[in-house]
C-alpha cells in the first residue's frame, strides 16, 4: 500500500466515524462530565497502542485540553510497572487492570476501556471489576467487537476492523469526548 492509500483509507474511515459516532461520543463525553462534575475520577486502560491512548487521554484530564481550568481525575491504569508485573506475576496478566480497579474505583467513577479487537482478557476483566464497583464503562474497539460493545453502557466503535485504522478512530473519538466534557464542565473561554 502507498502512503497515499493509507492516507485515503484513513480519511475514509475518519469521515465513517464522524458520520456514525457522534450521538456515541457527546453521550460518553456528558457522562464524562457527569462523573467528573460529581468529584469521580476517570480511568482508562488498554493493551500496546491502547494503552498508549489510555495514557494520552488520562493526560488530556489531568493537564488540560483547549482550556485554562484546574485538573480533572484522569489516570491510566497502564502506568504502574510495579503493579502490573506484580499482580501479572502473582495473578495472572488478565488481572493486571481488574486488580488496580478495585482499590482505586467507586461507585459513580468512569472506565474507559480500550481494545481493538474487542477480545483482550484483561479488558473484560476491567469491565466485570467495573461492574461490581457501579462504575459507568465506555468501551472503545473496531468493528468485530460487537460481543465487547454490549457489555459497555456506551460503546465507540471505530468502523472497521484494521488495526491503525480503529486506533486512529479511537484517538480521535477520545479527543472528542475530552474537549465536549471539558467545555460542558468550563466553557470555552
Amino acid at each position: 500500500m502507498t502512503e497515499n492509500n493509507s492516507l485515503n483509507e484513513s480519511a475514509s474511515v475518519m469521515a465513517a466515524v464522524a458520520k456514525q459516532c457522534t450521538e456515541s461520543v457527546a453521550k460518553a463525553a456528558e457522562a464524562l462530565a457527569r462523573s467528573l462534575k460529581a468529584g469521580g475520577t476517570a480511568y482508562f486502560c488498554g493493551n500496546g497502542g491502547s494503552a498508549a491512548d489510555a495514557q494520552h487521554l488520562a493526560a488530556e484530564l489531568a493537564g488540560r485540553f483547549n482550556v485554562e481550568r484546574p485538573a480533572l481525575a484522569g489516570i491510566a491504569l497502564t502506568t504502574n510497572t510495579s503493579s502490573i508485573t506484580a499482580i501479572g506475576n502473582d495473578y495472572g496478566y488478565e488481572f493486571v487492570f481488574s486488580r488496580q480497579l478495585e482499590g482505586l474505583g467507586k461507585k459513580g467513577d468512569v472506565l474507559v476501556a480500550i481494545t481493538t479487537s474487542g477480545n483482550s482478557k484483561n479488558i473484560l476483566e476491567v469491565i466485570k471489576a467495573a461492574r461490581k464497583l457501579g462504575l459507568f464503562v465506555i468501551g472503545m474497539t473496531g468493528e468485530r467487537g460487537a460481543a465487547f460493545a454490549k457489555l459497555c453502557d456506551i460503546a465507540l466503535v471505530t468502523p472497521s476492523d484494521k488495526t491503525p485504522r480503529i486506533q486512529e478512530g479511537h484517538i480521535a473519538m477520545g479527543h472528542a469526548m475530552c474537549e465536549v466534557a471539558e467545555r460542558m464542565l468550563y466553557g470555552s473561554k
